[in-house]
């Protein structure tokens, strides 16, 4: 019985560093990578370790009476109730510094790759096609770029910004003084009659969902090039499309839609949603499925600082 104090629930693959180290630090990890809810061992677990397979609510958290902490192996917790946890004195840890330089890179690489035309070019001369004209690119030098959300993600893309010419308004309500030397802090009127270029990092929480809806896409004075590789349910994918119509848009790189991809699994892209099948085709959009965090080094770089946040947290 000694053991069953040490037990940790590993719901998702997660990497073998961050396994390997949980043996080392004397835990037994079981994996239960694909059991069901109801199968699951929770009664003596003190650790769970997840990334997005099952919710982690009140009810999941009323069957691991043991519980004493929840690793994330990614950045966003909105599919664990921390709210709930903290009430049981359960420590959440996730690991946003471990992947905000693949997030800051994808997101830049999409961003040039929309300005500048790139998919399309190449896939015109998979066709036999050599148009230059009919590329031509608009470039960042001289744009106002707006920052939303200053966490690691953020950050990491500001500091990417900084050898391209361009003036970086950084937005967050819930911080002050801490816009590197050459960017500035801003307030929402300003972002609003400023920016060229909006690149969303946030959390979802009840604050920011569907933040990015028709009259928020309308209150910016210029067309916006809008960026999310946060999270889908934040941006409206029907007032991206309406924004790319009106004009109120000029192009939208997304990582992240508001669409279920369990909804679209299986399904030929002919009987896809109208507004998935009309952004896919036009010729300003970009979409990749949720992958600006995944890159070979952010996954055992997430796992080192999950295993240092529960070191530094047993001190």
């Amino acid at each position: 019985m000694e053991g069953l104090s040490r037990i940790v629930v590993a719901l998702d693959t997660s990497h073998a560093l961050l396994e390997e180290g949980l043996t080392d630090r004397g835990y037994i990890v079981q994996r239960h990578y694909q059991t069901p809810l109801n199968d699951l061992p929770l009664h003596n677990a003190i650790g769970i370790v997840v990334r997005s397979r099952l919710p982690i609510n009140a009810a999941f958290l009323s069957n691991c009476p043991r519980l004493e902490w929840i690793m994330r192996l990614g950045a966003g917790m909105e599919n664990i109730d921390t709210l709930a946890a903290d009430r049981r004195g359960i420590r959440c840890f996730s690991a946003p510094e471990g992947n905000a330089a693949a997030v800051a890179e994808h997101a830049l690489g999409m961003l040039l790759a929309v300005r500048h035309r790139l998919a399309w070019a190449h896939k015109e001369i998979e066709r036999g096609l050599w148009l230059r004209e009919e590329n031509k690119g608009d470039e960042l030098e001289g744009k106002t770029v707006a920052v939303i959300g200053y966490g690691p993600m953020g950050e990491a893309f500001t500091q990417r910004l900084k050898g391209f010419g361009v003036k970086i308004l950084l937005y967050d309500k819930y911080k002050t003084n801490y816009a590197p030397s050459f960017a500035k802090e801003s307030d929402e009127k300003t972002l609003l009659q400023e920016a060229d270029i909006v690149s969303l990092h946030l959390p979802l929480t009840d604050e920011t969902r569907n933040l990015v809806h028709k009259p928020w896409i309308e209150s910016f004075a210029k067309p916006i090039f809008l960026l999310n590789t946060s999270r889908g349910a934040i941006a409206s994918s029907e007032a991206i499309l309406q924004g790319l119509e009106s004009g109120h848009l000029s192009g939208a790189a997304l990582d992240v839609l508001d669409l279920e991809k369990s909804t679209l699994t299986g399904l030929s892209s002919t009987v896809w949603p109208p507004v998935l099948q009309a952004l896919l085709a036009h010729p300003r959009v970009l979409i990749t499925p949720h992958i600006a965090g995944w890159s070979h080094e952010s996954f055992p770089k997430m796992a080192q600082i999950l295993l240092q946040k529960l070191d530094n947290s047993l001190i």
